[in-house]
Formats: structure tokens, sequence, C-alpha cells
């Protein structure tokens, strides 16, 4: 296929690569000319704005940071809605508000230009590996069409529900795995200060029900003090913010993800935001420490 690709990001640049890799020619935009360094030496060709992007391409895929930027490249003067024709697929791979997936589709369906929400879990790595858990939204026709694309970033591709589901089940997603770095956090934070070797404790718990892929994967990484980010604190601060947005809308009582989004707002606040989401350990150090 013609495939579009915009956001070139930390995730964005290497799912776009297996796609490449796979045989598609690629359509691409950047906002930061240093994005597209990458894609010099492959089957890529760079347009001058998101509308010329949707003139080549049969597909159309996003990838940037919350709802204005994807309102921005879908329906800005120069974006995807106006240079894309009747048939036109695009998939939203952002992390962004279900109720906003929804808006955005139903104003590109006016455009005749179908829209599939398809967030997806597993961080940096997840993308490199092309191992990434896709969450999608959409019609099953459009659904079908973007499948074979889907399926060479991630292994895991579930079709939802209609527009917004894969948004409702990447949020469910971030309640999860946001609460889950808080707990590993807190048990290896309470470990420590009983003079007790939290890499035994996580040794000792991933044998039991205590087990999950947080303990596994992110304790290791606090044990070994790896805070590079494969997935960014103000990232899953923004997620949380969503969720409660949502919580608010619908008048539901989450209280850990609640509590777990005020954690990320600390972490942040405290000029943590550009670490991984497990500093959420360093928070938890530095309040518990006497000064």
């Amino acid at each position: 296929m013609n495939v579009g690709f915009i956001g070139l990001g930390l995730m964005g640049r290497p799912m776009a690569l297996h796609l490449e890799k796979a045989g598609h020619s690629l359509h691409l935009w950047a906002r930061r000319p240093e994005s597209l360094a990458p894609f010099a030496a492959v089957n890529a060709k760079t347009h001058a704005s998101p509308a010329e992007v949707a003139k080549h391409a049969e597909v159309v895929i996003v990838m940037v940071a919350d709802a204005p930027d994807v309102e921005r490249v879908c329906l800005g003067e120069d974006g995807l809605a106006a240079g894309g024709k009747p048939g036109l697929v695009v998939v939203d791979m952002s992390t962004i508000n279900p109720n906003a997936a929804r808006t955005i589709g139903q104003r590109l369906a006016e455009k005749g230009i179908e829209f599939v929400d398809a967030p997806v879990s597993g961080g940096e790595t997840g993308a490199i590996n092309a191992a990434l858990t896709v969450m999608v939204g959409g019609k099953p026709a459009a659904f079908e069409k973007v499948k074979p694309l889907l399926e060479k970033m991630g292994k895991s591709v579930t079709l939802i529900g209609d527009s917004g589901a894969g948004q409702v089940a990447k949020a469910c997603n971030q309640i999860l795995t946001g609460v889950g770095v808080l707990a590993v956090a807190e048990a290896f934070n309470f470990a420590a200060k009983s003079g007790v070797d939290p890499g035994k404790v996580r040794e000792a718990l991933l044998g039991g029900f205590a087990y999950s892929k947080i303990l596994e994967n992110h304790g290791q990484r606090m044990l070994d003090r790896n805070f590079k980010p494969g997935f960014k604190a103000w990232m899953h601060q923004k997620d949380l913010r969503i969720v409660m947005e949502e919580a608010h809308r619908l008048g539901l009582m989450l209280p850990s993800a609640a509590a777990t989004a005020q954690i990320f707002n600390a972490i942040v606040g405290s000029g943590m935001g550009e670490n991984d989401s497990i500093a959420a350990l360093k928070l938890l150090e530095k309040m518990s420490t006497p000064e």
C-alpha cells in the first residue's frame, strides 16, 4: 500500500520502519526535519503538509501526543481532510480522549474519510520489536483494510467496538498499568525502608499470586535504577488525565486511578516528567526520606 505516517517520534519512527520493511511505500510529514533523517535510505517520500500526504496515500497513520495535535493533523487548514479523497482511512494510534476520537471521526466522515482509533500499549520496546498491543475502534470494513498494517507493528490486534472504543480500552490499560507501577514502587520502597532487599522480595513475589508483567519487567528496571524512558512519566500523566476526565463525565468513582493520577502529577511537578513512569519509585523515596 501507499501508507502515510505522521508522528515519527520515540514510537512512531520504528513503527513506520516496520511498514517500510514489509514492502509498503511511505509518505511522510513531520514538524521537525530531524525526525525524517532515519528514512533517507528507505522507500519513503517526504511531503510539505498532511494534506499532501493524504493525496498520495490509501491509509494514513497518525501517532502524535494528544487530541489537539490529532485534530490539527486531521482537520487543520493543511490537514488530512483537505487533501484526502473519499475512501481514505485515517488510523489514529495516539492516545486521546474517547469523545475527541468520536468527534474527529464524525468530522472526517463528512468528507468521506474513514477514521479508526487504534491506540497501543507496549512503549518504545514494543514499537521496536513490533510487539505492540493494538486496541481498535471503528467500522469492521475499515478495520479489515488496515489490519494487515497493524499486524506489522503489533503482536495483538483487537477490534473492540465502534469509534472511540479503542481509546476506552487504552484508558483501561492506563488505569491498570499506572496503578501497577505505583504498587510495585510502593512495595519496593516499603521493603527497602524496612531493611529488606527489594530484589529478593521481587524474586519471591514472582512465584506467587502477586506476579505481574509490571513486577517482572518494570520491577527489574526499578532495581537497576534504569529510568531511561520507554514511556515517559508526563505521557502517563496525560493518559490518566484522560481517564479522570471521562470519569467525571460519566459520574464514576475511580479511587485507585485518582490517587495514581495525583502521584504522576507530583512526578512531573518534581521535574521528572522526562523519566520513565517508574520514576514513581524515586518520588516515593524522596517523600519518605527525612531532609
